[in-house]
């Protein structure tokens, strides 16, 4: 039977940025993949050898003085990746039938172009975005309380997030008096939480802000899985284990602590700890058993609301779209009713015109990678949508089991949605339907068959004022040397929640404050070992088929 010190569920970010600072700081780590590419939700996928599409990655900010880059600099990989800058001037562009808002680097530049939008409530914007712009920096500079005497001190250095930190959005609004029009503007980018705004924290919105307009919004040279090989490489360079095709279907627990995993295989792992990233109902309802926690943690668990889900069209198309569009992202909304149009997506309800999120990797990383063919362009279309099965015309249907793809109902469905899509983003960018070379869509149950994601929620538990910060699972659990990292922790979704997650998860294995440690000037790994990147590097072939127990060095890359 394998021992090793550490088995970590999951290689998304969370569980690769875990098992990185773990194999770092000496520990045998072994990271089990249920999919065969690490990566979760990181990963690019490739058809016809000529197109590739990110999953997961589509821009981020704090990637040199905030959390990105502090976390990739503990273990080693700062400046070992190009981050390419969307345009300053409006990485984001958000479109309304009246107004469209094109949002810049910096919390005095997104001010005024508010102010340019809105002359008539200069006063209710200024109120909302000190208050907004208060609580980021707070929480941005004032650590989160680890101790009673931090605790008590917390109110005097974050009075702010105090304040208003777990209020909604929809209570900051009506406190500055702001119209329908306005808040709609605010809320644009809701996407990428996927939270309606009466339910969303003050201080989450305020995050999402700082986190761009910090130092600006950034997509990754080569897409979402050149960071996943990075993280692979330093787990593999320093005695760790990345596997694919290793299911884990029991976490053993004995005398109220881990003893370690079974894989789907049978094949058995001792282990001191697990940190699993794994969907947090999955941990909890079929992980574990059912005496592992009490029936009252149980019935905690089981109660949480999962995220709203996402549906994402991805188009292959034989334009240079760097012609009709700039280095931005847009969102398109059809009106100025945000809570409505969430209420209208999780019912199922299709409208003519959806909200719509589109962006393009050839235009964000231009010089080719292997996007796309040269002149060819990939497009990403991606609007919030209903888990129901019923909706999608498979009633009853388990997605991480059942056969569905080939479904007419289900298909039929699909490409209406898609059709819905594809028609907004028309409204944008002129004619694409006689261009596209490449079509696909991904539906809440695609990604629930990939990533085992209760509802198929990209975005973990619901991010909302009930279920945020105190009120969501910390890293540590009630089972001894079992630890929680991924996108219903604490930390938080996305890309910046689920490396800062599996850096604490890491902390709490260790007893350590790894982030205290980083920000001090520690670096974990070391970096002499580290042997992926180079201009032959193919951060996928590096991640797929890692099954074999042997470390895997980087392969050559595959022509795209």
């Amino acid at each position: 039977m394998t021992h090793v010190d550490v088995v970590v569920i999951g290689s998304g970010l969370g569980g690769l940025s875990s098992g990185a600072y773990l194999a770092a700081n000496g520990q045998r780590v072994l990271v089990c993949e249920q999919y065969d590419v690490a990566g979760g939700c990181s990963q690019v996928f490739r058809r016809k050898r000529e197109w590739q599409f990110d999953v997961g990655l589509h821009y981020v900010g704090g990637v040199h003085r905030g959390e990105i880059g502090s976390v990739l600099r503990g273990v080693g990989l700062e400046g070992r990746m190009e981050w390419i800058e969307m345009d300053p001037d409006g990485f984001d562009t958000l479109l309304f039938p009246q107004h469209e808002v094109r949002v810049p680097k910096g919390w005095d530049a997104y001010a005024g172009r508010l102010r340019e939008a809105f002359p008539s409530e200069g006063e209710g914007l200024d109120r909302c975005l000190r208050i907004l712009r208060g609580v980021a920096e707070q929480l941005r500079n004032v650590p989160m309380p680890k101790s009673k005497l931090d605790l008590l001190r917390f109110p005097f250095r974050a009075g702010t997030v105090v304040a208003w930190g777990m209020h909604s959005l929809d209570d900051l609004f009506d406190h500055c008096r702001l119209s329908a029009e306005a808040r709609a503007v605010i809320v644009a980018q809701s996407g990428d939480y996927a939270t309606p705004p009466s339910r969303t924290p003050v201080a989450l919105h305020a995050g999402l802000l700082d986190h761009y307009l910090d130092e600006g919004a950034f997509y990754l040279r080569g897409g979402g899985q050149t960071l996943a090989a990075h993280l692979l490489d330093v787990i593999h360079t320093h005695g760790g284990r990345v596997r694919t095709h290793a299911r884990v279907e029991h976490i053993a627990v004995a005398d109220g602590r881990v003893r370690g995993v079974r894989l789907q295989t049978g094949e058995e792992i001792r282990a001191d700890a697990v940190v699993s990233t794994a969907d947090i109902k999955q941990t909890y309802t079929r992980l574990l058993d059912r005496t592992a926690v009490s029936s009252r943690f149980r019935e905690r668990v089981r109660s949480f609301r999962m995220a709203t889900p996402l549906f994402c069209v991805y188009l292959g198309i034989d334009r240079d779209l760097r012609d009709a569009m700039p280095n931005t992202n847009y969102w398109c909304h059809p009106d100025y009713d945000p809570e409505g149009a969430y209420a209208k997506a999780t019912s199922g309800e299709i409208g003519e015109r959806p909200p719509v999120y589109i962006t393009s990797a050839t235009v964000k990383d231009p010089d080719g990678h292997g996007h796309a063919p040269a002149g060819c362009s990939t497009l990403e279309l991606m609007t919030w949508t209903t888990p129901s099965t019923d909706a999608w015309g498979v009633p009853g249907l388990e997605p991480a089991t059942d056969r569905y793809s080939k479904d007419d109902a289900y298909r039929q469905t699909k490409t209406a949605l898609s059709e819905r899509l594809i028609d907004v983003a028309e409204d944008v960018l002129g004619d694409l339907r006689p261009h596209i070379r490449w079509q696909e869509a991904a539906t809440p149950l695609t990604h629930e068959r990939y990533t085992l994601s209760t509802d198929g929620a990209s975005y973990g538990i619901e991010l909302a004022t009930d279920q945020t910060g105190p009120r969501r699972p910390a890293a540590r659990t009630p089972v001894g040397g079992l630890y929680l990292a991924g996108a219903s922790a604490r930390s938080g979704h996305g890309i910046v929640g689920a490396l800062s997650g599996g850096r604490e998860a890491a902390s709490q294995v260790l007893d350590r404050d790894l982030a205290a440690e980083v920000r001090k000037g520690a670096v974990f790994a070391d970096v002499d070992r580290l042997t992926a990147g180079g201009p032959d590097f193919d951060a996928l072939a590096a991640c797929r088929r890692l099954q074999d127990k042997a470390r895997r060095r980087p392969r050559a890359a595959v022509p795209a």
